[in-house]
Parts: C-alpha cells; structure tokens; sequence
C-alpha cells in the first residue's frame, strides 16, 4: 500500500531531515575516525552520496541568477574555515617543532586556492562544498528549464552524467575545487529529486535492502568520491543509493526515538569542516573512539558558539 507524499520534505521536514544528516555526518566522522578496515570502509560506501541525495530532495527551482548568487556566498564560509585551519596548522606545527602541510609561501598559494584533492591532511574534506555549489547550480539550471526530473531530457542528461563521472574518474584521481566529483554529484542530486517526488511503497523495502547489504557488507567496493573512485560500475553507487534512502526513512519513521541525532544534523556544516583537522592532531595521542567523540562534541559546541551572533552566522553557515 502507498503512502502519498511520505518521500517528502514537507512532512516533519525539520525533524527528520536533520536527523538524517545527523546520521550521515556521524558517518563521516566515524569513517575519517577509523583505522583503515571493514568499520571505515562501510561509513565510505554510502556516506557522502547520502549528503548529495539529500540536497537534490530538498532542491526547489529558484530563479537562476538569484541562485547562483546565493550558492557563491557558501565560498565564504570556505575560506574562512581554510584559513582557520591553515593558521591553526601552523600554530600547532610550529608549537611541536615541526613543519606546517603548507609552509612554502607564496608557492603554495596555488594549491590553497586549486582546493580538491591538493588539500590534504586537515583540509582533506574542503572538496565537498565547491562540489556540492557547482552540482547545485548546475541542477537548478536544469530544472528551471525541465521541471519534471523523472521524463523529458532528465533521461539523457542523467545517463550523461554517470558516462562522465565514470570516464573522468578511470581517467584521472586529481581534482580542482572538487569539480572531479561534479559529474557524480549531479547523478545524486536528481536522484533525491526523484525520490522526492515518489511515492512510499511497503514493497520497497525488500529491493532497497537487498541492494543496500552488499555495499554495507563490502560485497561492492567502496568509494571514495574526492578522487572519483566510485567503486563497481553502478553497482557500488546503487548500493549506497539504497542504504541513504533506507536511511531518510528510517529517520522519518523513528523521528521521535532518533530526534537526538538532530544535534550534530544541524551541526553538520561545522563539523564536515573541522572534524578531520581533530582527528588528524590527536591521533597520536588518544584512543580512536575518544577522538571520534571530540571530533563530534567539539564542532556542535562551535556551531552553538557561531549560532549565537547574527554576524558569524552569516559569514560562517
């Protein structure tokens, strides 16, 4: 039996969503937290497509102009954090007497400035928000100009997507700004925009897990989507595409039991941003699963402290 209008953002829209990232982002921390095995690469095998499936279900068309204006200003918040963790690097390198990731100046402008996959160590995540602006504009383009994403040119442009993003990451592992991943990213979003406009079914339980368990049991191959790495063609992608969206409805059916997950959801901003730079400067010298809470505790402090004033709200969420 269906259930009209349950994929939807417009039911419990702030609850359940957010609990959603809460999930993602506690995935994310938990995948960067883990020593390289099984733990970290089923947090890879889903938990960046879910963060990108979940933007295209809350996508709206909006005028592109005003758009476009709207998703540059997230390079604020960019730089500010970057260069946060740059001098924060430096203080902390410094202070051990040793040499900052970038301690080259001005040679090192460029690859600061290039982002992608020429941030490592702290910065490794700061591909996600240039990736996620570029795929963001490029989908409400699109959309303006073909509102029904599940007919029309939807099923060339889609298709087009993947044969890119499968060409571009067999071709080559670098990336400018996260641009690499914009192809994938694009493919992601249409699906929440598609799944947002279907309706629930019982009987999509069944399909959903049954793709979902060899991603999460390691089966497909894992992802690493910074370097487009997409794991088995299709295969891998369609397994963490089943476990998000097994994930969005576990998070409206039990919103009441897993509203607590609400808190690093909003948070999610603020910790994609710090949360590697913690992991990387106390690795050496507190247990894993320690660090994994204060990579979490800290960033949702942070966001309280950025919440609290009008200004750095604006300039740093």
């Amino acid at each position: 039996m269906g259930e009209r209008g349950s994929n939807g953002v417009g039911r419990d829209r702030l609850g359940w969503v957010d609990v959603a990232r809460g999930i993602g982002i506690v995935a994310v921390v938990a995948g960067h937290a883990a020593p390289p095995g099984a733990l970290r690469d089923m947090m890879y095998s889903f938990h960046m497509p879910l963060f990108f499936i979940l933007s295209g279900m809350l996508t709206r068309p909006r005028p592109v102009g005003e758009f476009t204006r709207h998703q540059l200003a997230q390079l604020r918040p960019y730089a500010i954090f970057l260069i946060l963790l740059l001098t924060t690097d430096l203080l902390v390198e410094t202070m051990k007497g040793g040499r900052p990731i970038f301690h080259d100046w001005p040679a090192d402008i460029l690859p600061v400035l290039t982002g992608g996959t020429a941030l490592r160590g702290p910065y490794t995540i700061f591909w996600f928000v240039p990736c996620l602006m570029v795929a963001r504009i490029l989908i409400n383009g699109i959309l303006v100009r073909w509102p029904e994403p599940q007919r029309g040119a939807w099923l060339v442009i889609v298709p087009a997507a993947l044969m890119l993003a499968y060409g571009l990451g067999a071709w080559t592992d670098t990336s400018v700004l996260g641009l690499l991943t914009v192809p994938m990213a694009l493919a992601l979003l249409w699906v929440g925009l598609a799944w947002e406009r279907t309706s629930w079914h019982r009987w999509m339980v069944v399909p959903l897990v049954l793709l979902s368990l060899p991603s999460l049991m390691l089966v497909f191959p894992s992802l690493n989507m910074k370097i487009g790495d997409y794991g088995w063609p299709i295969a891998s992608m369609a397994g963490a595409i089943a476990t998000s969206l097994l994930i969005f409805r576990v998070s409206l059916s039990l919103l009441p039991q897993l509203g607590w997950l609400a808190v690093p959801g909003r948070a999610s901003l603020v910790i994609m941003y710090l949360h590697v730079a913690l992991i990387h400067y106390l690795t050496p010298y507190l247990d894993r699963w320690l660090i994994f809470g204060i990579a979490l505790l800290v960033p949702v402090m942070i966001d309280r402290l950025i919440r609290a004033s009008a200004i750095a709200t604006r300039w740093m969420l």
